[in-house]
């Protein structure tokens, strides 16, 4: 423990540490919470006579003979095949990712080290891009897929998503090569190296960290996508997030909504281990290009 630390008086530190763990229980709660009452049965944890209900699990005993019950993921996972939009999404995350990298890196490549003046303004021009509300630029492209019998299928939906976040993932490749010295660059030319060469050979082994923070946006960014998805994807085609919301609809149906509450819990699990699990990455992403003093 620092010498700063040991001054602080005690019942500061009380506090301090008391906030962060009611925080934390705060911020966790939601989750838990959901979590918990995945393994209910509707009637238990939508409970309008009394919300005890949903920890007991009284009428969860009474109907399976056990206080919890894996009804909602059988049904999401099984009866409405939910592992269909499991499996798209992963086919969506992949392709945006290895899609927005390759032009990404590129690009932020070249932008860093060009010396002409319109490098900044197309700088400019990606971030008033990535600015706009994805929505509006999704309309753009409904009319010529009808028209071509594109709309529905996968492919259309991720060149879409490349388009969407490609100026996102130029901005912060771009601020990743700047961190490195244009020497290298040099170094490698005077060895023999062609520019091309020197990139692959000396500047990406250096930038891998840069790259792996990127693709981990880019990731959340797709993964995470509601409104592209639901415009551009046919019902047979969904990803998990529009195939969550389209459980909500079918509230009618006693059980259903439970549904929807598996397949978050489902959806939500894979990213708060990548978080975790990547949390210096992305934590030294959203850092990327701070001006220290």
């Amino acid at each position: 423990m620092s010498s700063k630390a040991m001054k602080q008086p005690a019942a500061l530190r009380a506090f301090t540490s008391a906030f962060i763990v009611i925080w934390l229980i705060l911020a966790a709660f939601p989750f838990l919470w959901t979590l918990w009452g995945s393994f209910k049965v509707e009637l238990d944890f939508f409970s309008l006579a009394n919300w005890t209900n949903a920890l007991t699990g009284a009428r969860t005993i009474a109907e399976t003979g056990d206080a919890f019950t894996g009804r909602g993921y059988q049904g999401a996972w099984v009866q409405e095949e939910f592992w269909r939009a499991g499996l798209n999404t992963m086919i969506v995350c992949f392709f945006v990712v290895l899609t927005s990298l390759t032009i990404g890196t590129l690009g932020g490549y070249a932008l860093s080290r060009s010396g002409y003046k319109y490098t900044f303004w197309l700088l400019i021009i990606a971030l008033i891009f990535r600015a706009m509300p994805p929505i509006t630029l999704v309309s753009g492209y409904l009319l010529p897929f009808f028209e071509l019998n594109l709309w529905g299928i996968l492919p259309t939906t991720i060149i879409v998503l490349v388009a969407i976040n490609q100026p996102f993932t130029l901005w912060m490749l771009h601020s990743f090569f700047q961190k490195i010295p244009k020497e290298l660059d040099e170094s490698a030319k005077v060895d023999g190296c062609t520019q091309f060469q020197a990139f692959r050979h000396v500047i990406i082994p250096v930038m891998w960290p840069g790259v792996i923070t990127t693709g981990l946006f880019s990731f959340l960014l797709a993964y995470n996508d509601f409104a592209v998805t639901t415009m551009l994807l046919s019902k047979e085609n969904q990803t998990m997030v529009p195939k969550i919301a389209s459980f909500l609809g079918t509230t009618q149906t006693e059980g259903n909504v439970m549904f929807a509450v598996a397949a978050v819990v489902s959806a939500t699990v894979p990213l708060f281990i990548l978080v975790m699990f990547f949390q210096r990455q992305i934590v030294s992403g959203l850092t990327a290009g701070a001006v220290k003093g």
